[in-house]
């Protein structure tokens, strides 16, 4: 992974965490009640998640309290606005984005010298089934302080209290309580340290429960679609409630997709766009073996491109070419079918978000579709962080190259 951090691609928006903040930190894993870190230093998200403690406790998801109690932590006001790199659900940046709209200034008070854990909480303890997804609505996100910081607040107003009545200012152990509180917590009277809880709705959304699941909500019944081949058998079994069910792999999914008007193909607009041209030579290097040229230099240099088009093998340049080769069957057969020249995969990887859907939903179905044929470097760098970096592992040097260079071209 160095290529990328030295071009700026790998988690580059981490905070680092040392010193007193590690001690607050750890304060919040018992709180949620996991095991706390060994290590002095380390970096989270903006989620509080730290891919250090997570290689350390050897679980991805060390913040989940199995799949259906997901946490989070706040240390210092500077994660608002920071990227989630391995989030649980496709709405977790939305989650984080209402707590800090909604509470900023007194999560910047309050972690002056404490810490918050956050428990996002949709009334389901646990998940036994793969239909559970369906249960998701609202999620209360519930404030807990580390520090005791409320009770200690409250017991520092009574003892003010008890001070002001009467002849107590003369009481001395009244003197020392007063003063042992404000030595250990500061002076809390007058600091708004009580966080509400705060409803986040959820509507079409994707989580990693059950190895993977997208529901998409607005439509005449919902539609689940899994990543996992297990927890689709279970669920298609499971006639409780009136939705319809896929599997990721399935070719019948694009077509449902499109008939819901949920996703479209204009293969003569796609055609000319640079998105295509991304695809098309991504696609063309997987049939490149032993090149006498580095990768990169083959996609980018179009004589290059051509020499190589003609050494691969006959159906590895049929699908390459395959919609340009549609396109012009089409002018002069207006009865040829896009999936008898097409190469399906490549047809299926220059699907995108029908224009109707709103921002957010685009952004779901993007995630979804760079699932289902990771073909564009870009788009699968910008909507699915995490896979792009285990893919990106399996690249030959010079592929990774092109691919830094080409995710770099729109920054």
């Amino acid at each position: 992974m160095n290529k990328l951090k030295e071009a700026n691609l790998y988690r580059s928006e981490l905070i680092p965490i040392s010193g007193k903040l590690v001690e607050h930190y750890n304060k919040c894993l018992v709180k949620l009640g996991f095991s706390e870190t060994k290590l002095t230093s380390f970096s989270i998200d903006g989620i509080g998640w730290s891919p250090e403690i997570a290689e350390e406790k050897n679980v991805i998801h060390y913040l989940n309290n199995g799949e259906a109690n997901p946490h989070a932590i706040i240390i210092t006001p500077l994660q608002k606005g920071l990227p989630i790199y391995n989030p649980y659900h496709s709405f977790d940046k939305e989650l984080m984005k209402l707590v800090f709209k909604t509470h900023y200034k007194k999560i910047q008070n309050i972690t002056r010298d404490s810490a918050i854990c956050l428990d996002f909480d949709q009334n389901i303890d646990v998940f036994y089934e793969p239909l559970d997804i369906l249960k998701y609505r609202d999620i209360v996100i519930n404030f807990h302080i580390i520090g005791n910081l409320e009770k200690a607040k409250k017991e520092q107003l009574a003892l003010v209290e008890i001070f002001n009545k009467d002849h107590n200012f003369i009481d001395e152990k009244l003197h020392q309580k007063i003063v042992a509180s404000a030595k250990k917590y500061g002076d809390l009277r007058t600091r708004d340290i009580t966080l509400e809880s705060v409803t986040f709705t959820t509507d079409s959304f994707y989580t990693k429960a059950f190895g993977g699941v997208y529901l998409l909500r607005n439509f005449i019944s919902p539609i689940l679609i899994f990543e996992n081949k297990e927890a689709y058998k279970e669920a298609i079994n499971d006639t409780t409630y009136d939705v319809l069910m896929f599997h990721i792999s399935q070719p019948e999914l694009i077509s449902q997709l499109r008939d819901h008007l949920i996703i479209e193909c204009n293969l003569t607009q796609e055609v000319d766009t640079e998105r295509y041209a991304r695809i098309k030579s991504f696609i063309f290097s997987e049939s490149l073996k032993s090149t006498q040229h580095p990768i990169k230099d083959i996609l980018n240099d179009k004589m290059l491109f051509k020499s190589y088009l003609n050494k691969i093998d006959l159906q590895s340049r049929k699908k390459v070419m395959s919609v340009e080769r549609y396109l012009e069957k089409k002018q002069i057969n207006a009865d040829v079918k896009i999936k008898d020249v097409v190469d399906e995969e490549f047809y299926f990887s220059l699907q995108k978000p029908h224009s109707s859907l709103r921002a957010n939903h685009q952004d779901l179905i993007w995630h979804l579709l760079v699932n289902i044929a990771p073909k564009d470097v870009l788009f699968l760098y910008w909507y699915d962080k995490e896979q792009f970096y285990q893919v990106f592992k399996t690249w030959d040097e010079s592929t990774k190259d092109w691919a830094i260079e080409t995710i770099k071209d729109k920054f």
